[in-house]
């Protein structure tokens, strides 16, 4: 299956750059290119695509604010949502991902890393490793806004569901959750489909942001 890509970036070198990887690749085709948020959601409004390789810092609509947009049209399907950040601004990548990113990375990546990357995001999964995940969210928890307010979507879940929950926000893998709960990978990540399916959330990467938001998990806890 050919995974189909939009790039997103105001610097056409950048793009240049992207799309010359992009179309080395035979399973990657990129189907689109857009200068700013805005733009983004013009090209996306006619053009299908898989994943959205989308940067931050542009000028009229910035990444976050179309990212945004895009998973509120689009909250069950794609396009998936991988932003580019500096180190600078983690800020901004977190608040991206509570804006429905599927995950990021920094500009700087090895070619192989963005490559592996869009093909993880393709396949519905995150491509921020869990603890990662964790550190950003214990780092600006304070900028979520608004105080915890429980979920009424967590109502849905089982016991077991809720340990489960609870531990991908505390950023352990489905084989650390599967030795902490001693039940078989295959069956945490039976687990986590039926989380992700009851709370209506993509990935991970957003049930991780949900935890905190509800006050399940708290900075540092």
């Amino acid at each position: 299956m050919t995974i189909r890509v939009v790039i997103v970036d105001d610097q056409a070198l950048v793009r240049a750059g992207f799309r010359m990887v992009l179309d080395s690749q035979p399973d990657l085709e990129v189907v689109g290119e857009a200068i700013d948020g805005a733009d983004a959601l013009r090209v996306l409004a006619r053009t299908e695509a898989d994943v959205v390789v989308m940067d931050i810092r542009m000028p009229t609509m910035d990444g976050v604010e179309a990212t945004r947009r895009l998973c509120a049209d689009r909250p069950a399907g794609p396009p998936r949502v991988l932003v580019l950040t500096t180190f600078d601004t983690e800020a901004d990548a977190f608040a991206a991902l509570q804006a429905g990113a599927s995950g990021f990375l920094l500009k700087n990546v090895p070619p192989e890393e963005l490559l592996a990357a869009i093909r993880v995001v393709a396949q519905g999964d995150s491509v921020v490793a869990p603890s990662i995940t964790r550190r950003l969210l214990d780092r600006f928890a304070g900028q979520l806004g608004t105080p915890p307010t429980a979920d009424p979507r967590l109502a849905q879940l089982t016991e077991r569901e809720r340990e489960v929950l609870l531990l991908v926000a505390q950023g352990l893998s489905n084989v650390e959750i599967a030795n902490r709960v001693h039940v078989a990978e295959a069956t945490v990540k039976t687990h986590v489909g039926r989380i992700l399916a009851k709370l209506q959330l993509r990935d991970r990467v957003q049930a991780v942001v949900l935890a905190y938001e509800s006050g399940l998990v708290t900075p540092g806890g």
